[in-house]
């Protein structure tokens, strides 16, 4: 192995597989069931098409996530422990899975055997397509060249200018996910209503209600440029995504709407890759989230 260092993360970054290979990134997957007793690995056991087809079928049917074991994340270092190769694992904020603690333990473990082996495990604060452009942020500064601590370093300044702008489309899986917290006391019970939640420093807050699909969606580009101007900074700096569930032709149209936003606020043309929400977070979401991923660049 070559590489001066390698990038791990879990399956929340919901990086397609092909683009995480050609980045050089091992996702190490979540699980997945729909009877709470079968458990299959995301994308390696089900496809992501296949889980959301499954709930769009299946619409009483709640399935349940569950995190990498300690001797996944064993299995994904050793190689590069072997190696002599220092690694990188970017986990799901601590605060919706326990994957980090996972991946802690795995290293003490190894240490134990190699205690020459460097492994950083990073609590993102992040998850989702979020996650994953953090996580694509850190095989860039790899690429470039930066060396080992230097990348450390700045993960961890800019992971906190991580915002996730979504909308779902009922309140039901939010339930059922049991991550339904500030939001219930703003949306409430009222038939209908649909939430409009901002992800931050790890936790979800609500950021409105509406009735209307459109009207949640696209408040979520009023989110993105109230954030920007609230930083005073240029969208050039941000790495942007949307990130949607199993309708891509509404979030391919939402996509271009953010982007010609963003040219009327005077940000230029902004690249907004367009990735889908994997089983790990479209659990407690449902098929339909909608949103925008947004971090500050590495570099």
């Amino acid at each position: 192995m070559s590489e001066k260092y390698h990038i791990v993360s879990d399956g929340s970054c919901d990086l397609p597989p092909e683009l995480a290979r050609d980045k050089d990134i091992t996702v190490v997957p979540f699980y997945v069931s729909f009877d709470e007793e079968h458990y299959q690995k995301e994308m390696v056991e089900i496809g992501v098409r296949d889980f959301y087809q499954r709930m769009v079928d299946n619409p009483k049917v709640y399935p349940k996530s569950s995190m990498p074991s300690s001797q996944d994340y064993m299995d994904a270092f050793l190689p590069f422990v072997k190696a002599g190769t220092p690694v990188i694992c970017i986990c799901i904020t601590a605060k919706f899975s326990g994957s980090v603690q996972s991946a802690v333990n795995a290293r003490e473990m190894l240490l134990e055997e190699y205690p020459d082996a460097e492994i950083t495990v990073i609590d993102s604060t992040v998850n989702t397509v979020l996650q994953g452009i953090f996580v694509l942020e850190a095989a860039r500064m790899r690429d470039s060249g930066a060396e080992y601590q230097e990348t450390v370093r700045r993960l961890e300044e800019i992971k906190s200018t991580g915002r996730i702008f979504f909308t779902v489309g009922d309140m039901e899986y939010l339930k059922h996910g049991g991550r339904i917290g500030k939001v219930a006391s703003v949306a409430g019970s009222v038939l209908g209503i649909r939430p409009i939640i901002t992800l931050k420093q790890g936790e979800i807050f609500a950021s409105g209600i509406g009735r209307s699909r459109r009207g949640t969606v696209y408040k979520n580009i009023d989110l993105l440029l109230n954030y920007l101007g609230e930083q005073d900074a240029s969208a050039q700096d941000y790495s942007i995504c949307v990130g949607y569930g199993y309708d891509r032709e509404e979030a391919v149209k939402f996509r271009d709407d953010v982007a010609a936003a963003l040219r009327e606020k005077g940000h230029g043309d902004v690249p907004i890759e367009l990735y889908q929400i994997g089983a790990t977070i479209a659990v407690h979401t449902g098929p339909y989230p909608l949103g925008i991923g947004i971090v500050r660049k590495s570099l």
